[in-house]
């Protein structure tokens, strides 16, 4: 397999690279999900509870102790429940949107790994063709079908490399968009459910 990859020229290498950078951001990202998953759950109708029994502090401690996406927001609205509505909805949207971004992380990069990984092999592929058509030109009329068929086979090695890396790390990338996704209506299920018990 060494052997192989070393035939592919010099491009492999920032190719295989970027499958290790693919691989650690995905594990990191599902690792992280992973934690958050059971955290938040059900707590945007247990604040609303509370705020309706009339209990704020119980209810900011509970959005607090939760260590969530879902109680940072609450706690963020909870600061501000007393304030016009302009003002809760303003605070409740920026902590929303603060909480997407750090639930997004690195999951641009993936997008870019995936359009760049394809481009790194076709670029292989097309120095290997010219070194190959170089070869040719240096033997003049004494080519046979062994030599170029091995000059294009090693040079369609960067684009092999580089589509089957994009291929898994395109999916991956779908995979956490709908995570993310998922995430974000949550929270703003969470935020209908507190305004209505604010309002109530």
């Amino acid at each position: 397999m060494f052997d192989l990859l070393a035939k592919g020229g010099v491009l492999v290498i920032p190719i295989l690279l970027c499958s290790v950078f693919a691989l650690a951001i995905f594990l990191e990202r599902l690792i992280r999900f992973g934690r958050l998953r059971k955290r938040g759950e059900g707590l945007a109708q247990k604040v609303a509870g509370l705020i309706q029994q009339g209990d704020d502090s119980g209810a900011y401690a509970a959005a607090v102790e939760s260590n969530s996406p879902m109680g940072y927001v609450l706690a963020q609205a909870l600061e501000v429940k007393d304030k016009e509505r302009e003002t809760l909805e303003t605070v409740i949207a920026h902590a929303t949107e603060e909480q997407m971004r750090d639930l997004s992380r690195y999951i641009q990069a993936l997008a870019t790994i995936g359009n760049i990984t394809p481009l790194l092999g076709l670029l292989g592929t097309v120095i290997g063709m010219i070194k190959a058509f170089m070869v040719i030109q240096e033997m003049g009329g004494k080519v046979n079908a062994a030599v170029l068929a091995g000059g294009i086979w090693e040079a369609m090695l960067t684009t092999a490399l580089g589509l089957s890396v994009a291929l898994p790390v395109i999916l991956g990338h779908s995979y956490l968009v709908s995570r993310v996704n998922k995430y974000e209506a949550r929270l703003q299920d969470g935020a209908v459910t507190f305004m209505k018990a604010v309002i109530s």
